[in-house]
């Protein structure tokens, strides 16, 4: 049962979760950008298959289950901390990244902490939504990465004026610099709203967990 075809996914997850932070160290932009989208993507995708062929097949196992909330954990931690070192949006994300972590690290130390009872804490409905919005939101800040950097080798030799003359339709866009641009701002707002949704989720999530875990907190 450990080297089924679901348990190879959550494995395959778990080691490209490093594999973001090591395309920004060893490939130049954009291909560091691709690589890590492309890699986000497929561990997004395995997430959702994994424990479709693991339910499907008959094939859950100890090592499966807990390994997947490790790997999904893993992936959201470094992808948040690679986007905060290289994304221009940087500012916006610290508060929701910083929220986002705080609950993953909370929880993972109240399940430690109830041992033998922590099966209380299932995953609920909510919880799942809100694993979508975090996957969602940083692959799309991955794209906003992948917009602003071809709009940057679009424009550059430009100065402003002219910048703004293309955007404005007054220029001919012989580089396709408004399309571009267009994605940026998009991918950009859309990011930032899918990332702030995924941290209030992320913290109704938490309380509800801390609720179904307070009474075996309490002192004798």
């Amino acid at each position: 049962m450990m080297w089924t075809l679901p348990n190879l996914l959550t494995i395959a997850r778990l080691l490209a979760a490093p594999g973001l932070a090591l395309a920004f160290l060893l490939l130049p932009r954009p291909a560091a950008d691709w690589t890590a989208l492309a890699l986000f993507l497929a561990a997004a995708a395995t997430d959702w298959l994994d424990g479709r062929l693991a339910r499907a097949w008959q094939a859950q196992s100890r090592l499966g289950t807990m390994l997947d909330p490790i790997a999904d954990k893993a992936m959201v931690a470094l992808a948040l901390l690679t986007l905060m070192a290289v994304s221009s949006l940087s500012p916006w994300l610290l508060l929701p990244a910083a929220l986002i972590l705080l609950r993953e690290v909370f929880v993972s130390g109240l399940r430690e902490f109830l041992g033998d009872t922590a099966g209380m804490l299932r995953v609920t409905r909510l919880a799942k939504w809100k694993t979508s919005a975090q996957m969602t939101a940083i692959a799309v800040l991955f794209a906003h990465g992948l917009f602003e950097h071809y709009v940057g080798m679009g424009a550059w030799g430009m100065d402003r004026a002219l910048f703004d003359d293309i955007l404005a339709r007054r220029v001919d866009d012989l580089q396709g610099l408004r399309w571009k641009h267009a994605g940026m701002i998009a991918a950009g707002q859309a990011g930032l709203a899918l990332i702030w949704i995924a941290a209030a989720l992320t913290l109704i999530t938490g309380w509800d967990y801390l609720q179904k875990a307070w009474p075996h907190l309490k002192e004798e």
